[in-house]
C-alpha cells in the first residue's frame, strides 16, 4: 500500500476475491502452485501467485555471478518439469543466477502458472472470515494463504558494538557480487555457513581474510547423505512444531570438505578466529584486547524468515517462532487457512517440493475445494 494513500481510503478499497493467494513465486511457491493446479484449481479463479520479481526467478536472480551450478547446492526438480529439459545434464559453470530464472520461466510458461508481478504485498491482515491481502497494487481478499516468501529479503547483520564508527565497508552476503573489488584491502568475513565458506575461498584468492565465526564450524570428511538430510530436517520440524525457531540446516548437518576447501585450507584461509567483541573505526577488536585492521566486513550470517507482511496475523507464539502444524509443518498451528512454505523444515529445494504439495492439498481440503 504506497505510503501516499490514506490509511482509511486503503481500508475503503474494493480487492478481488479469490480462494487462494500464494505469496512468492521461488521454488516453494512455484511447487505449491503446480500442486493447486494438479488438483483441479483453477488458475485466475481459485488461485494465483504474486511475486515482488519483474521476472522468473525467485531470488537465485540476484545471487553473485560467480556462483555456478558447480558450487551450489543441488537444484532440485520442480515438479513435472525437470531441469535437465532447461539446462543439459552434467553442466557446471553456468551461472546460478542465470540458468536457474531460466528454468523457472520455462516452468511457469510449460504449466501456465498465474504468476502476477512485479507486485509486492504490504501487509496481510483479518478481515472477518477472509484475509485481505493489501499490495503496492491491487488488493485480494481471500479464504487461504500460501505465503513462499523465502529470506532473500531478510538478512541478518548482528548488532555489534561501534558498528557505526567503522570507516571502512560492510556488506551482507545479498550484497556480494564478486572478490576481485577487494583487491588490496583486509576482509573480515563474519559466518560460518555454506556462504561464508565460498566468499572466504574467492577472496583469500586475490587479498587477505581474517575469518571469524560466533561459533567452532563442524567439518565433516563423509559426504552428506539422504539421511542426514532426514535427520536434519526431522530435528528442525521438531523446533517448528514447538513453536521455536527455526535453526540453519548447516547447524545441524556439519560443512562437508570439498576440493575447494581444501585448497584454501592450504593456503591458510582457514585459520578460524573465534567472534570479535567489538567494531572499531579502522578494524575489530576481541576482549583481550587484539585488534585486526580492516578495509571491509563482510557479513555472511545468514537470513531470516521474510513474513513481516503477516505481523498483524500476530502468528508468532511465547518462543519467538510460529507452532507448525499439519503432515508436514507448514500448516499454522492457529490458523489452518495459513500455510508457510519454504519455513523451517522445508527451506531446502527438495523441501520446498514436498511441501508446496502437502501445503495445497491441505489447505484445498480445509477450504471444501476438493
Amino acid at each position: 500500500m504506497p505510503s501516499a494513500t490514506p490509511a482509511n481510503e486503503a481500508s475503503l478499497r474494493a480487492a478481488i476475491k479469490i480462494d487462494i493467494v500464494v505469496i512468492g513465486a521461488g521454488q516453494a511457491g512455484l511447487s505449491s502452485a503446480y500442486h493447486l493446479l494438479k488438483l483441479g484449481l483453477k488458475p485466475g479463479r481459485n488461485f494465483i501467485v504474486l511475486d515482488r520479481n519483474e521476472k522468473p526467478g525467485g531470488a537465485w536472480q540476484h545471487r553473485w555471478p560467480s556462483l555456478t551450478l558447480s558450487t551450489v547446492n543441488r537444484v532440485h526438480d520442480l515438479p513435472g518439469m525437470g531441469f535437465s529439459e532447461v539446462v543439459p545434464a552434467g553442466e557446471t559453470e553456468a551461472k546460478a543466477s542465470v540458468a536457474v530464472p531460466d528454468y523457472f520461466a520455462a516452468y511457469e510458461e510449460r504449466f501456465r502458472l498465474p504468476v502476477y508481478r512485479p507486485v509486492t504485498v504490504k501487509v496481510v491482515c483479518d478481515r472477518f472470515e477472509r484475509l485481505r491481502v493489501e499490495t503496492d497494487r491491487e488488493a485480494f481478499s481471500a479464504r487461504g494463504l500460501i505465503n513462499a516468501t523465502g529470506t532473500w529479503e531478510s538478512p541478518q547483520i548482528p548488532d555489534y558494538p561501534g558498528a557505526a564508527l567503522f570507516q571502512g565497508r560492510q556488506l551482507h552476503s545479498r550484497d556480494y557480487r564478486t572478490a576481485d573489488e577487494f583487491a588490496g584491502q583486509h576482509v573480515v568475513i563474519v559466518g560460518s555457513g555454506i556462504s561464508a565458506l565460498q566468499h572466504l575461498d574467492e577472496i583469500s584468492k586475490v587479498t587477505t581474510t581474517s575469518w571469524v565465526t560466533r561459533r567452532e564450524p563442524q567439518f565433516r570428511d563423509t559426504p552428506f547423505t539422504p539421511e542426514d538430510g532426514r535427520a536434519a530436517v526431522a530435528i528442525v520440524e521438531d523446533k517448528v512444531r514447538n513453536g521455536l525457531v527455526p535453526g540453519s540446516v548447516v547447524s545441524v548437518t556439519g560443512i562437508p570438505w570439498t576440493p575447494a576447501l581444501r585448497a584454501a585450507a592450504a593456503r591458510g584461509a582457514l585459520k578460524r578466529l573465534p567472534m570479535f567483541s567489538e567494531i572499531t573505526a579502522h578494524g575489530v577488536r576481541w576482549p583481550d584486547g587484539t585488534e585486526q585492521r580492516a578495509d571491509v566486513i563482510l557479513w555472511a550470517t545468514g537470513f531470516r524468515s521474510s513474513l513481516d507482511h503477516l505481523a498483524p496475523l500476530q502468528l508468532r507464539g511465547e518462543k519467538g517462532g510460529i507452532v507448525m502444524a499439519g503432515r508436514l509443518a507448514t500448516q499454522v498451528g492457529k490458523d489452518p487457512r495459513i500455510h508457510l512454505v519454504g519455513y523451517g523444515p522445508s527451506a531446502s529445494t527438495i523441501g520446498a517440493n514436498r511441501a508446496g504439495a502437502a501445503a495445497a492439498r491441505e489447505l484445498a481440503t480445509h477450504l471444501g475445494l476438493l
